[in-house]
């Protein structure tokens, strides 16, 4: 009997030890994702970027976003990573992987794709229990969202980026799949780039029904070329909620934002 208790304590004391990592998170969305695990009593560091959530105010900084202090984070002794390629440069990626710390990457493409990298960080951080529930509560929303926006003819949709140059999204960018999600096709799907840069010239040829961006004044400058299907329809639509551009589990949130600006009478 003595012996199978101490069996028990000892199983008890490894899981608290395999719990207790240390969490340097170098990507915003990825801290935010810690967080919606209630897991933000891991992190002992992250990359800034933005305001943070009130749960890591506290939480030591790394740097800035593509500004790595590598010395900070190697003094807080991480035993794992969370990373997100873009938001280090390469030669500070290189320096990572010569580190030999254990590095989770994440770089979702679809919202599928990052519903199951919020459960494999929850795997990751030894809490797969909160990753299963949130993934599969993030499904559910998902299914539904694409059943209520669903459209036999997708609408054209130009999502600008910037404006001085003209950029918008290419079709591996996660944000063009929110759209499929909200029954729309991303004019610039069939490009491959996440952010490419395209001419005012491509937009009129694929005459979007709607043109999205996250400044009034871009938007208006559209009224310049009144052919043009959204202009011609008054479907040049303000983007308030910047979640879209984080990729954590409050982009399904953001996604239904858009699916309602989109198409307000469903």
């Amino acid at each position: 009997m003595r012996r199978l208790w101490l069996a028990v304590l000892l199983l008890a004391v490894s899981g608290e030890t395999v719990a207790a990592l240390r969490v340097v998170s170098l990507a915003p969305s990825l801290s935010e994702i810690v967080v919606e695990l209630d897991s933000a009593d891991l992190l002992v560091g992250v990359l800034d970027a933005g305001e943070r959530p009130s749960a890591i105010k506290d939480v030591p900084s790394v740097g800035r976003y593509g500004q790595l202090d590598m010395e900070r984070l190697l003094s807080l002794k991480p035993d794992l990573l969370l990373l997100w390629p873009g938001s280090v440069g390469p030669a500070q990626r290189d320096q990572l992987k010569r580190l030999n710390i254990p590095t989770f990457v994440a770089e979702p493409h679809s919202l599928e794709q990052l519903t199951a990298q919020i459960e494999a960080i929850a795997t990751q951080l030894g809490r797969p229990e909160r990753g299963g529930a949130r993934a599969s509560e993030l499904r559910q929303n998902l299914d539904e969202l694409r059943q209520r926006y669903r459209r036999e003819v997708p609408l054209r949709v130009f999502y600008q980026v910037w404006d001085k140059p003209l950029y918008t999204v290419g079709g591996g960018q996660i944000i063009s799949d929110a759209l499929e999600v909200c029954g729309a096709r991303n004019v610039f799907a069939d490009l491959r780039l996440p952010a490419p840069q395209v001419s005012i010239e491509a937009v009129l040829q694929r005459d979007p029904e709607v043109i999205l961006a996250g400044d009034q004044p871009q938007l208006d400058a559209w009224n310049a070329w009144p052919q043009v299907a959204a202009v011609k329809h008054g479907q040049l639509l303000l983007v308030t909620d910047k979640g879209l551009e984080r990729p954590s589990g409050q982009m399904i949130e953001a996604t239904a934002k858009l699916c309602r600006l989109i198409a307000p009478d469903r």
